[in-house]
Parts: C-alpha cells; structure tokens; sequence
C-alpha cells in the first residue's frame, strides 16, 4: 500500500490550517471587547490580541483628593479587558481547531 497520496493530503491538510490560523489571527487585531468597571466609570475597550485599544474616563470619578481609586478602577478594567480578550482568541482559535488543542500551533498572547 502506497502511503505517499495519504502524506501530500495531510500536508495539504496542515497548509491549510495554517493559512486558516493566520487569518484568524488577522481577524482578531479587528474584534474589540468592552470592559466596565465602577458602573460605567471606567471603560477600556481591547481588541484579540490583547491591545488596549480606548480607555473613557467618567469626568466625575477624577477627584484629585482620590488618585488611588482611579489607579484601582483603571487597573481593574483594563485586567477584565484583557481576560475577556484573552477568552475572545480563545473562542476563535477554538472554532478553528474544533476544541482540539493542537501543540506547536503559535499562541496568541
């Protein structure tokens, strides 16, 4: 029995995964995710790969007697930003992969 034909279509298999995975990855620098902390007092909004793309500021919750709550409230969306980004490539990779984890597929963090 010939192996050869069940080799070049794995190959080809794989090629295309890869192309696909790269896609995904491309498709994610375009996906955002909001994150609100402090009803809405402070927002970051980041994309797939984890980048922070805006972060508004409530006008109100800027008290100069209170810079530590600030520092708190900004830090805490920008880590729940970051978690639900992380959760977004997941669920893309996820969708490509058909839930398998495939080692040497390169990460996205």
């Amino acid at each position: 029995m010939n192996n050869k034909g069940g080799m070049s279509g794995l190959m080809r298999q794989a090629q295309r995964m890869q192309k696909r995975m790269l896609e995904v990855q491309e498709d994610l620098k375009h996906l955002t995710i909001e994150a609100q902390v402090g009803g809405g007092m402070v927002i970051v909004v980041a994309n797939g790969h984890q980048e922070i793309v805006s972060i508004t500021i409530a006008p109100e919750v800027v008290d100069p007697e209170d810079v530590e709550m600030l520092e708190d409230l900004v830090q805490a969306a920008v880590n729940e930003a970051r978690r639900k980004s992380q959760e977004l490539a997941a669920e893309e990779m996820e969708k490509l992969t058909g839930g398998f984890n495939i080692p040497g597929l390169p990460g996205l963090s």
